[in-house]
């Protein structure tokens, strides 16, 4: 272990929110709090790197303390409860490390709160700021350790078994598309539902929809992932083979599906625009199939387009979910107080029947803007569903269920 280094810490959300965000922002606070002897207090930053440059500050280390100095508790697993980025988010992208005036600006802040200690949670783009924060304070002659926390539910980030915030958003998933499946059984119409769930370059959360088929059997007959080349004769033909066994299909698919050239399923029906880091906003792949499928067919047909409750339903959290996502904020303040900088927190399975977690720490410049896909052998040799292996890596995830504090009838949550 290197030298203590003292002084303040600072943390920040960023990115989309997920059910489990505000868990990993707990394991940061109750680590923070844990080791005073290094973190003399936790500032947290509101909305990001964007809300730090204008100094848009909170005491974290105070409204989470006992009056003894003790985390509390209390607090800190009603904050885990609550969805959504409890400091705020951004989107802000930092320029090249080459832009001297923008980080020493960025550095003068640091030194006026002195703060020694950075932690950032978020998924590819949120890594991307840390790893150009730690490159650029490694040259200057100021002392800082800068580590990520990750999280995303595309569950699409590169050097970890998978992502916090995936596990409850999986869990939704499976739920909807399973009670979705139910409500469309009870009909003798023939007719087709497309269902649409996040996921531009990666399918993790449409393959966690077919995860009711090693419990109840009620999944979704057909899943289309953006990890191959979408066929619209080929989805006629599947339709066409479900009708064989029963009147009422369920598809689900992914919002960035692609045909073989490049273009996605739903552009006719999207805007174009794209966010800060040149992502594309994605909707209607789920309505042009419906209107696709109209068409040919001429039955009733429905699409049904599952966005924001995907990231925001924390009434079905998944225990194991949240309690990784504390474990990888606590896990962030070791690793910086011991010494290490310009790293992500990254799970590790370990291999055996019984599932387990290794907390580690990786490069982030590794991981930084990388994408991790869905494997090819996770995925039928059709395409149009995923295998049992793919559902027995994402089963574990999901497991548990945590109780839900209750006020006048509805889950209370915490604000900062």
């Amino acid at each position: 272990m290197e030298k203590l280094l003292r002084g303040a810490a600072v943390v920040g959300q960023s990115g989309g929110p997920t059910a489990a965000i505000n868990a990993s922002l707990a394991g940061v606070i109750k680590g923070a709090i844990e080791n005073k002897e290094a973190i003399s207090v936790l500032y947290g930053m509101r909305n990001g790197i964007e809300g730090f440059l204008a100094e848009r500050l909170c005491n974290l280390s105070e409204m989470f303390s006992t009056v003894g100095g003790d985390p509390d508790l209390e607090k800190l697993d009603l904050l885990s409860a609550t969805p959504a980025s409890a400091l705020g988010s951004c989107r802000k992208k930092l320029p090249k490390t080459d832009d001297r005036d923008f980080y020493e600006n960025l550095i003068s802040l640091f030194r006026k709160y002195d703060i020694r200690y950075f932690f950032y949670i978020g998924g590819n783009d949120s890594m991307d700021t840390v790893a150009k924060l730690s490159k650029y304070i490694e040259g200057s002659d100021y002392e800082m350790r800068v580590v990520g926390v990750p999280k995303t539910i595309d569950n699409d980030l590169d050097g970890t078994d998978h992502t916090p915030g995936f596990g409850s958003a999986a869990k939704y998933i499976a739920t909807v598309s399973q009670e979705i499946v139910t409500d469309c059984s009870v009909y003798t119409t023939k007719a087709v539902t497309i269902v649409e769930f996040m996921g531009r370059d990666a399918g993790w959360l449409t393959a966690a929809s077919a995860l009711p088929r090693l419990t109840s059997g009620l999944a979704p007959d057909y899943v289309y992932l953006p990890e191959t080349d979408f066929s619209m004769e080929l989805f006629f033909e599947d339709i066409e083979e479900a009708w064989k066994k029963h009147p009422n299909i369920v598809i689900a698919v992914s919002e960035g599906l692609r045909f073989a050239d490049g273009h996605y399923v739903g552009e006719g029906t999207q805007s174009g625009a794209t966010d800060v880091f040149g992502h594309r906003y994605l909707e209607g792949t789920g309505k042009a199939l419906e209107i696709a499928v109209k068409e040919k067919f001429g039955c009733k047909v429905r699409s049904i387009e599952i966005n924001l409750p995907q990231r925001c339903a924390s009434h079905i959290r998944s225990a194991t979910d949240i309690s990784e996502s504390l474990s990888c904020g606590r896990a962030a303040v070791r690793c910086a107080v011991e010494g290490q900088s310009g790293k992500m927190i990254a799970m590790l399975r370990e291999a055996g029947e019984e599932y387990r977690i290794l907390y580690v720490s990786k490069d982030v410049s590794d991981i930084a803007n990388a994408v991790r896909s869905v494997p090819r052998d996770f995925i039928n040799g059709r395409g149009n569903n995923v295998t049992d292996e793919c559902l027995e890596y994402i089963l574990p995830l999901i497991q548990g269920e945590i109780d839900t504090v209750y006020e006048k009838g509805m889950p209370k949550y915490l604000k900062i």
